[in-house]
């Protein structure tokens, strides 16, 4: 029995391993740039004649100017962990403050958290069909790692969701 549970924190391991390298290749090559032209709010394309466009800057814009830059980094960059790796809430917060990950303060990891729009059932889902079909994993080990502490720190309503709606 103890060599079953070795072998599988030996696989978990394994696994975690090649994670962390396909994240790293993946901010390496992403960069983190954001070249999208922005329309500065004095050119808003909406304003009416009623408000001169000086004076339309909303509540919304007012906040996000008393927003660190770090902080905006790190939800960027919570923003690609999420939409192209398809990760947790708990593992793109750990890599955003991970010494081998983005190193950020957890103020600004947290504040990106808080910030991000994520559909992490989604994330779940797509994560396990990898699993599933890449790594010809069973669906128990697939929830396995979605939940695992040393794999992808879905809960485990975000792991059954994606379990179940594995075809």
């Amino acid at each position: 029995m103890e060599t079953k549970e070795k072998k599988k924190k030996g696989k978990a391991k394994w696994i975690v391993l090649a994670v962390v390298v396909v994240i790293i290749i993946a901010a390496i090559a992403g960069g983190g740039n954001d070249n999208t032209p922005q329309t500065p709010s004095n050119e808003d394309p909406v304003a009416t004649s009623e408000q001169p466009a000086s004076n339309q800057e909303t509540s919304e814009e007012k906040k996000d100017a008393d927003v660190p830059t770090e902080y905006k980094n790190a939800l960027k960059k919570a923003e690609t962990y999420s939409k192209t790796m398809h990760m947790s809430k708990q593992g793109i917060y750990d890599q955003l403050v991970s010494e081998y990950g983005e190193n950020f303060p957890p103020e600004a990891a947290q504040y990106a958290i808080d910030n991000l729009e994520a559909d992490y059932k989604a994330n779940a889902l797509e994560k396990a069909k990898t699993y599933y079909e890449t790594m010809n994993m069973s669906k128990e080990g697939v929830r396995d790692q979605l939940v695992s502490e040393y794999g992808e720190k879905f809960t485990q309503e975000e792991a059954d969701y994606a379990i179940n709606n594995l075809e």
